[in-house]
Parts: structure tokens; C-alpha cells; sequence
């Protein structure tokens, strides 16, 4: 089992297009695409935490279909637009608005928002969020898992300390 982190699919949302400049024709396009790069990515026996926004004003049935279409167990950190029929979905092993795990002995605070300050963070804690679509400079060990930033795919953990790495080298440079 591999486990995975995203935020911000905004799935359904025709805004996302322009407000993220989403490369897709249409909303149709996009979802599509974001629900092929997740399935080429997690595998059904996977897990994957998703960090909020997973869809905007779309009816129970239609968020319904999209959880039956995406491969792995999924855990929501909920954002500001996972509402009630989102939240409410049988398809999310666990529905919550913040967590903390430890994972391949690192230390991980999951809030859809990105943080100031976080547990831990003294003792080398990441803070992985969203909402932001990669439009915030982030802190030391914070990155953001959300779509725009990783061509529209789930990340793991050592992609993320992978890029933790670079980024510390370009500043350092």
C-alpha cells in the first residue's frame, strides 16, 4: 500500500479554469483528465488523504460518482468547499477538518489551510495543505499538495521531501 496526498480538484467547478489558469477546454475535459492522472497514480489497494475543495456545487450524485470513480481508500481533511453533500458521502473512509500522522518517520500535519506555525514544527513536522493553488510562498517543510501544483496528480511523501530538497537548494544558491 502507497500512500497519497492532493487538495483542490474543485471538481465540476467551470471557475477553476480561469481563476487557476487549469490548462482544459472545458469542465467536462478537466475532470476527465484529473480523473485519469489520479487512477494512473493510486491503486485500489492505495490510500490517499485529500486536503479539501474536492468538488464545487455539484449535486450528491454527481460527488457520489466521482469518489465510485477514484482508485484507493480516501480520507477528507474537509476545505471551505466540501460541503454537506460532499462531507456526507459514503465513498470517504473518514471525513475530518484536521489531522495529524506519522508516516516513513516523518511527522505530517494535514489542514487544508496552510499554516503559520503547526505541532511540532520545532521537531521537523511538515505541514501539507492546499487552498492556495501554489500561489502562497511557503514556510520551511510546508508544501502544497493541491492539483495545480503537481500536474493535476496525488503526490507521496517522498515526492514531497524530493521537492523539500530542491527547494532548499535553490534558496541556498
Amino acid at each position: 500500500m502507497a500512500r497519497f496526498f492532493t487538495s483542490d480538484h474543485h471538481f465540476g467547478h467551470g471557475g477553476a479554469r480561469g481563476l487557476f489558469g487549469r490548462p482544459f477546454g472545458s469542465v467536462a475535459e478537466m475532470d476527465a483528465a484529473m480523473v485519469a492522472r489520479w487512477n494512473q497514480t493510486v491503486g485500489p489497494d492505495d490510500e490517499l488523504w485529500h486536503l479539501g475543495d474536492f468538488a464545487v456545487r455539484q449535486s450528491a450524485a454527481r460527488i457520489g460518482e466521482l469518489l465510485a470513480a477514484l482508485a484507493g481508500t480516501k480520507h477528507l481533511i474537509t476545505g471551505n468547499n466540501d460541503g454537506p453533500a460532499t462531507t456526507a458521502m459514503a465513498g470517504w473512509a473518514s471525513v475530518q477538518s484536521y489531522a495529524e500522522l506519522e508516516v516513513d518517520g516523518s511527522w505530517l500535519v494535514l489542514f487544508h489551510y496552510p499554516l503559520r506555525t503547526w505541532n511540532r514544527m520545532g521537531r521537523g513536522a511538515l505541514n501539507l495543505h492546499g487552498h492556495s493553488h501554489g500561489r502562497l510562498a511557503p514556510l520551511p517543510r510546508q508544501v502544497d499538495v493541491g492539483v495545480d501544483c503537481w500536474d493535476f496528480r496525488p503526490v507521496t511523501l517522498d515526492q514531497i521531501r524530493a521537492h523539500l530538497r530542491r527547494r532548499a537548494r535553490s534558496r541556498a544558491s
